[in-house]
């Protein structure tokens, strides 16, 4: 009894007891993380994994020709409007203001307010919208960056120039770079991305 007294007592037997239980606590804190990755790997949604694997789940539009309106905001006082160079080969004679119209555009600038005079007729006073509109395909602005859609073409994200004749503060009129059946990404992807398409 004394001798094992002695044994447990010794610093060298201490020493060695420590070490094992240090090495049998690492070796289950290792075999824990272990166990988990492998369940999180197993059952765990993980989005970039299942974006690789069957595609980035995306948002998207299906090209057709369609009927578009485009709304140009403007400011009328006693069927008078005034715009700016950049806004008035937005306007034209015809167009639609509320329940009146455009009945003419000045091609030139007036003098005493530096600015375009827009004449309407039936519109009453305050803020409303031209509406341009016409036949074509129209992609929301936020899915447009410097000109550039990105469409699906085989599950993968493709980059795609387009040209836009007219836009107001939410859609924009495409007059080329797209067809009939192309399927424009709405959701923020990079070229070269697999891409499941959601409509």
């Amino acid at each position: 009894m004394e001798k094992i007294q002695k044994t447990i007592g010794n610093n060298k037997f201490k020493k060695c007891m420590y070490i094992a239980l240090v090495a049998i606590l690492a070796g289950w804190v290792v075999f824990r993380f272990t166990a988990v990755a492998s369940e999180n790997a197993r059952y765990v949604f993980n989005a970039s994994r299942v974006a690789a694997d069957v595609g980035l789940p995306v948002m998207s539009l299906e090209m057709k020709i369609s009927d578009g309106v485009l709304y140009e905001p403007i400011s009328v006082k006693n069927n008078r409007a005034y715009v700016t160079g950049d806004r008035v080969s937005k306007l034209r004679a015809g167009q639609k203001i509320g329940n009146g119209k455009i009945v003419s555009v000045s091609k030139s600038l007036d003098l005493e307010t530096g600015m375009f005079l827009v004449r309407t007729s039936g519109v009453s006073d305050g803020l409303h919208h031209a509406e341009f509109s016409a036949k074509g395909y129209f992609v929301p602005l936020y899915a447009i960056t410097d000109g550039v859609v990105y469409v699906s073409e085989n599950g993968i994200a493709a980059p795609r120039n387009v040209v836009i004749a007219r836009q107001d503060s939410e859609n924009a009129y495409i007059t080329s770079g797209l067809n009939d059946g192309d399927i424009v990404i709405l959701s923020r992807v990079d070229a070269g991305d697999k891409v499941k398409v959601q409509h």
